[in-house]
């Protein structure tokens, strides 16, 4: 097996981070640093480490969605001493986000153990989308509008297309939806600095069929019976894919 899809199966990452952890030097497999991305291992046999800690592999999956508060980071630790949305969920398992929200953005995001499952949500293939509910400064024009869905430029490349909405202008705010499906470092807030637009708050409410639904504020729960048909439909269809 793959170091990475064993990673990935054990719960540590999805298999591209797995495959930055390994590109890092940050697993070891009996007692040497494993840096090659094609390095393969027997589940039987080998010791695979990371973090200080032997890995094994497990079928014991959890699958959570968090409203993530602004003001909490998606590490599992900071160096800069912020808080991290792993201090709102259980801790009796090696958890890790779907997807990131940064600093400052608040809303939905999966937190599980299931590393194939985070790659089928993640990947661009599947083209899962993600929405947002966007709050920005002053009214939006059409003409903007067009930009955005079209994919707004930015030092010269032009930025994946999304599905955009304004919903509602109240004299000095506009709020609109934006879907997405890539997911590119800070994509939303890149999208709207590129037509000269200050985002006031940014939320997402949406991953695939996923949605945040009633939850407050910094609570979690555990995915549904119809979100989890959600989840085994995924991977099913990344099965023999990734």
């Amino acid at each position: 097996m793959r170091l990475n899809k064993f990673l990935s199966t054990a719960g540590v990452a999805s298999r591209r981070k797995a495959d930055e952890l390994i590109s890092q030097g940050k697993i070891y497999v009996n007692g040497k640093v494993a840096s090659e991305l094609g390095t393969v291992v027997n589940e039987q046999k080998d010791e695979v480490v990371f973090d200080g800690k032997r890995v094994l592999l497990s079928n014991d999956f959890v699958y959570y969605k968090l409203n993530k508060p602004k003001g909490y980071i998606c590490s599992n630790s900071d160096e800069k001493g912020r808080k991290t949305i792993f201090s709102l969920l259980p801790s009796n398992k090696r958890l890790f986000s779907i997807g990131r929200l940064d600093y400052n953005t608040e809303g939905l995001i999966i937190v599980t153990n299931d590393g194939d499952f985070a790659d089928c949500v993640m990947h661009p293939r599947y083209e899962i989308e993600k929405e947002y509910i966007v709050t920005i400064e002053g009214k939006i024009q059409e003409s903007e509008l067009a930009v955005l869905r079209a994919g707004a430029i930015e030092n010269g490349k032009r930025m994946p297309s999304a599905k955009v909405k304004a919903i509602k202008f109240d004299g000095k705010l506009t709020r609109l939806s934006v879907v997405i499906t890539e997911g590119q470092n800070h994509q939303v807030r890149r999208m709207f600095d590129a037509i000269g637009k200050t985002i006031v708050l940014l939320k997402r409410v949406r991953v695939g069929e996923i949605t945040l639904g009633g939850l407050q504020r910094g609570k979690f729960k555990e995915l549904s019976k119809t979100e989890m048909e959600i989840v085994y439909n995924l991977k099913l269809a990344g099965k023999f894919e990734i």
